[in-house]
C-alpha cells in the first residue's frame, strides 16, 4: 500500500478527525476553572490575583510538564497514544477533585498545576502524531488540530450558561467527563502514521542542538510573540466583556451573553486555524503567520476604545481577533516539525510549547495590573508588542535558506 493510495488517504483523514476530537475533549479542562471564576470569586472571596491563579497555575504545570518531557524526550521515546491517554485521565481526575473536594484556592491551585502537567502529555504528542500522518498538507492538518484545541478551550464558557450560572461544580465535572472520553478514544482508536519516526534513544544533547539551530529558533521567536498575546486575551476577554456590558447599562445584556460571546471569541480560533492551515500550505507559512499577527496586533489596539459601547462592534472585533489570534498558531509548530531533526520532532515541539507557556504567565498576570492603571480601554494594548516582534522573527526566517524546507519550499 502506498502513502497516496485511497485507503491510506481515508485512514489519514480518519486519524486526523479522531486526533482533533481527542484534543477538543481533553482541552476542555484548560479553562474549566477560569470559566467559573465569577462563581468562585463569590464562594471563596477571590480577588483579581486569585482569579488569575486559576489559569496561571495551569500554565505553570503545562510548562513544567513540557520541560520535563523535553529533557527526557518522552514524546519520542514513549508511545504517544498511551502518553496522551494516561495524561488525559490524570487531568480529568485532578479537575474532578476540585469539584468534589476543594473549598478554597490553595488546593485548587495544586490541582490546576497537575492538570497543566497532564495537558503537556496531550497537546505536543498529538502534534507529533499529526506529523506522522501528514507530510504534504501538514500545515492544514496541524491547523485543524489547533482549531480543535481552541474550540475545546472555549467549551467551558459554553457549559457555564448551559449548565446554569452558578453551578460551577457541574462545569468542572462535565469537562472531566469529556477528558475521560478523550483518553478512551486515544487508547483505542489512534494509530501511528507512515511518516512517524521510530522511537528514538534518549539523547540529552538533543535539546542543545535544537537551541543551536538558527532557523528553528526564529520559528520559535514567532511562536513566542504569538503566545505573549494569546492566553492573556483568552483568560481576560470574558472579564472585559462582562465589565463592558455593566458599563453600558442601556444595552440590556446578561452574564450569559458575556459567556456566549467569550465562547464565540475563543472558538473562532478553530475556524482561523483551519483556514490558515490551508492557506499556509499553498502560499507559505511565514506569510500567513505574519499577516495573522498584524491583524491580531491591530485588534489589541482596537478593542479597548470600544469598551462600554454597543455590543455589535465589540462582537465584530472579538470575532476577528479570536479568528486571527489562533490562525498562526499551528504554523509555528508546522515550521518546527519541518526544520527539526525527524527523530526528535516530538522533543522540539514540546520544548517550543514549554517556553511559550512560561511566557504566557507574565501577560496573564500583567493584564489586571494594566487594567488597574490604564482601565479596560488600554489594558490589552501592550499585548501588541508580541505580534510585532513575532512578525519580525518570521520575516527573518523567510530570508534564510532553510526556509526552503518549509511547506514544500513555499516559505
Amino acid at each position: 500500500m502506498t502513502p497516496s493510495s485511497p485507503d491510506t488517504g481515508a485512514r489519514r483523514a480518519g486519524q486526523l478527525a479522531l486526533l482533533a476530537l481527542v484534543d477538543l475533549l481533553a482541552m476542555s479542562l484548560w479553562f474549566s476553572a477560569s470559566a467559573v471564576a465569577p462563581e468562585l470569586r463569590d464562594a471563596w472571596g477571590l480577588d483579581d490575583s486569585g482569579a488569575a491563579w486559576l489559569t496561571t497555575s495551569v500554565q505553570l504545570g503545562f510548562a513544567a510538564g513540557a520541560v520535563l518531557s523535553a529533557l527526557l524526550t518522552l514524546s519520542d521515546v514513549w508511545d504517544p497514544r498511551r502518553l496522551m491517554a494516561g495524561s488525559a485521565l490524570l487531568g480529568a481526575a485532578a479537575t474532578a477533585a476540585i469539584a468534589l473536594f476543594a473549598d478554597g484556592l490553595a488546593l485548587t491551585v495544586v490541582l490546576r498545576f497537575v492538570t497543566g502537567v497532564a495537558l503537556a502529555g496531550v497537546y505536543p504528542p498529538g502534534m507529533k502524531m499529526v506529523a506522522g500522518w501528514f507530510r504534504a498538507g501538514r500545515g492544514m492538518a496541524i491547523g485543524i488540530l489547533i482549531g480543535a484545541l481552541a474550540v475545546g478551550s472555549a467549551t467551558p464558557h459554553l457549559l457555564r450558561p448551559l449548565g446554569g450560572i452558578g453551578a460551577w461544580q457541574t462545569v468542572l465535572l462535565l469537562a472531566s467527563g469529556f477528558a475521560v472520553v478523550a483518553a478512551v478514544l486515544a487508547a483505542t482508536g489512534l494509530r501511528p502514521g507512515p511518516h512517524q519516526a521510530p522511537a528514538a534513544p534518549f539523547d540529552p544533547r538533543a535539546v542543545r542542538r535544537i537551541f543551536a539551530d538558527r532557523a528553528t529558533m526564529l520559528a520559535n521567536g514567532g511562536y513566542l510573540g504569538h503566545m505573549w498575546e494569546l492566553f492573556a486575551m483568552w483568560t481576560w476577554i470574558p472579564a472585559f466583556l462582562a465589565a463592558s456590558f455593566v458599563a453600558d447599562a442601556s444595552a440590556g445584556t446578561t452574564p450569559s451573553l458575556a459567556s456566549y460571546m467569550a465562547f464565540g471569541t475563543i472558538a473562532a480560533g478553530g475556524l482561523g486555524a483551519a483556514v490558515a492551515g490551508v492557506l499556509a500550505d499553498r502560499v507559505g507559512r511565514t506569510a500567513v503567520t505574519s499577516w495573522s499577527m498584524v491583524v491580531s496586533g491591530a485588534c489589541c489596539l482596537a478593542i479597548g476604545p470600544l469598551f462600554g459601547g454597543p455590543v455589535w462592534p465589540i462582537a465584530a472585533v472579538c470575532f476577528v481577533w479570536g479568528f486571527a489570534i489562533v490562525a498562526d498558531s499551528a504554523q509555528f509548530s508546522a515550521c518546527v516539525s519541518e526544520l527539526a531533526e525527524p527523530e526528535y520532532v516530538g522533543t522540539a515541539l514540546t520544548l517550543q510549547t514549554a517556553v511559550g507557556f512560561l511566557l504566557t504567565i507574565a501577560t496573564i498576570r500583567l493584564i489586571p495590573v494594566w487594567e488597574a492603571s490604564l482601565g479596560w480601554e488600554w489594558a490589552f494594548a501592550p499585548l501588541a508588542i508580541g505580534p510585532a516582534l513575532g512578525t519580525w522573527s518570521m520575516l527573518a526566517l523567510r530570508r534564510r535558506p532553510e526556509a526552503a524546507l518549509i511547506a514544500g519550499g513555499r516559505r
